[in-house]
This record gives structure tokens, C-alpha cells and sequence, in this order.
């Protein structure tokens, strides 16, 4: 868990792969948990440079942002899916390497099988949303404004984003936000929050929104822990897919509690 904060979601798991398939179904659930809740190091500089004209101090936000949603990505795993660690520290047989060599080529052909089904899934799952969008384009527009997936979030998120301590009058455009970063992605998000006009929300409610959507919870980072781990594991397949569709509700909520508890500070 500590390591997904610096390698992420999927590279983070390839450190325990020998114990891969004997985790316990609320460990798996607690891995994807917090993949689902963080972000990676090597986005924080990129992340910061974007926000930073928005909420100064980004690079560190960020990093604490990633820091405070792990233990409350582990807190609701154990809610949501409790149990008992059981796993013992022996590997699972079938993880010997016959040399060095024997080691960089199946490091290598993994990397390979890892990176191709990631690159596939992703473009599934925005093509999908494409098409959802498509097909929401015949729904008569609301507001003057076409019905899209992005907005559709939007509305449910407008009350949680309020929960988390943005006002009333501006929760409509986090939410907006909110739907963006489950949607596609949190880069999409913060390229928009980024990009609001002045007076769209106050510098609270846009420190608020930076830890709120700090995290990989979006469908396509679901469809990427998919790919992914059952690249790792095929045989726990039948696991990992329920499992990782209900981690992109524990994942948003970790990292809600962590905008919740920036909400609660008096940062004017």
C-alpha cells in the first residue's frame, strides 16, 4: 500500500506478485482500494505545474493529498469488505528464476503482456463513454446544454461536493469537476479546474476540489486494474473484476474524506 503512493496502481502489485494469488479477498479488495485512491509519483510534478496558477503550493497538496487518502482508502476497504489477514510471507510456487538472463526476459515478456492490456483497456473504456455520450445526444438538451456521462456525474456529485464543504452556489461546477475526473480521469479535471474563470470558486472550494480528486478512481483506471492484475493473476480473474468495479467507490470515497477533512480546516 505504501509503495502504490510512489509506483501506483498497477506497478505497486508487481512488488508482492509471488504473493499475488494467495491474498485473501478483503486484502485484494484493500490493494485495490488504495490504487484507486492515490496517485502516482510520477504524476506529481505534472499535476503541480498544472494547478499551480490555480491553488499555490500544488506539488506539496498533492503529495499530502495521496499521503492522507491511504489510510482512509484501508479504513474503508475494511468496512466495506472485512476480514482477517491470513496470507502467510511464503510465495507462491512457480516464481524461481533460473538465472539473471531467465529473470530480464520474463520481467520483460510480463512487462509487455502488463503494458499492451492496459493500452487496450483504456481505449475500450473511453471509447465506451463515447458511445454512451453518442447515444445521450438524442436526450433534448437541459439548460441549453447537451446531456453528456461527464454531466450526468455531475449532478450526482453536486450534494457530495457540498458534503465536503464547498458552498451551495458552487457545487454545481465541482460536481461538474467530479464528473469529469470519474468519467475520464483526474488529469481531465484538474486541466479544467485549472482553466475556471475567476470567481467559479473560491480558493477554499478549489483546495477542497485538488484533495477531493486526488486519486485514480475514474472507469478508466478500473478498466486498467482489470487488465492489469489479471495480467498478474489470471486465475483470481472472476475476483478482480467485481472487486475493482467496488474499489472506484471506496476509492472516491477515500479521497472524499480527504477533501472532507480539508473542508473541516479553516482555510480561508
Amino acid at each position: 500500500s505504501a509503495a502504490t503512493i510512489f509506483l501506483g496502481m498497477i506497478e505497486a502489485p508487481l512488488l508482492i506478485r509471488p504473493y499475488l494469488a494467495k491474498l485473501t479477498r478483503a486484502e485484494l479488495f484493500m490493494l485495490f482500494s488504495v490504487g484507486l485512491a492515490t496517485v502516482a509519483g510520477t504524476v506529481f510534478v505534472l499535476y503541480a505545474t498544472i494547478l499551480e496558477p490555480a491553488v499555490p503550493g500544488a506539488l506539496g497538496h498533492i503529495l499530502v493529498a495521496s499521503m492522507m487518502s491511504l489510510p482512509a482508502a484501508i479504513l474503508l476497504a475494511r468496512i466495506m469488505i472485512p476480514g482477517i489477514s491470513v496470507t502467510s510471507a511464503v510465495a507462491a510456487p512457480g516464481f524461481e528464476y533460473r538465472s539473471s538472463m531467465d529473470a530480464v526476459a520474463r520481467g520483460t515478456e510480463d512487462g509487455l503482456k502488463l503494458w499492451l492490456s492496459i493500452v487496450a483497456m483504456l481505449l475500450v473504456i473511453v471509447a465506451l463513454v463515447a458511445l454512451a455520450d453518442i447515444i445521450l445526444s438524442h436526450v433534448p438538451d437541459v439548460a441549453g446544454t447537451p446531456v453528456t456521462v461527464e454531466r450526468i456525474f455531475g449532478w450526482i456529485f453536486a450534494p457530495v461536493v457540498w458534503l465536503y464543504g464547498v458552498p451551495w452556489d458552487q457545487a454545481p461546477t465541482a460536481g461538474a469537476l467530479m464528473g469529469d475526473k470519474t468519467v475520464l480521469n483526474e488529469f481531465v479535471a484538474y486541466l479544467k479546474l485549472a482553466a475556471l474563470p475567476e470567481g467559479a470558486l473560491d480558493p477554499r472550494s478549489r483546495l477542497i476540489m485538488l484533495y477531493a480528486m486526488c486519486g485514480f478512481a475514474n472507469l478508466g483506471s478500473v478498466g486498467i486494474m482489470i487488465a492489469g492484475v489479471s495480467g498478474l493473476v489470471p486465475e483470481r480473474r472472476d475476483e478482480i473484476v467485481p472487486l475493482a468495479m467496488r474499489a472506484l467507490l471506496s476509492g472516491t470515497m477515500a479521497s472524499g474524506l480527504t477533501g472532507a477533512m480539508i473542508g473541516l480546516l479553516p482555510v480561508s
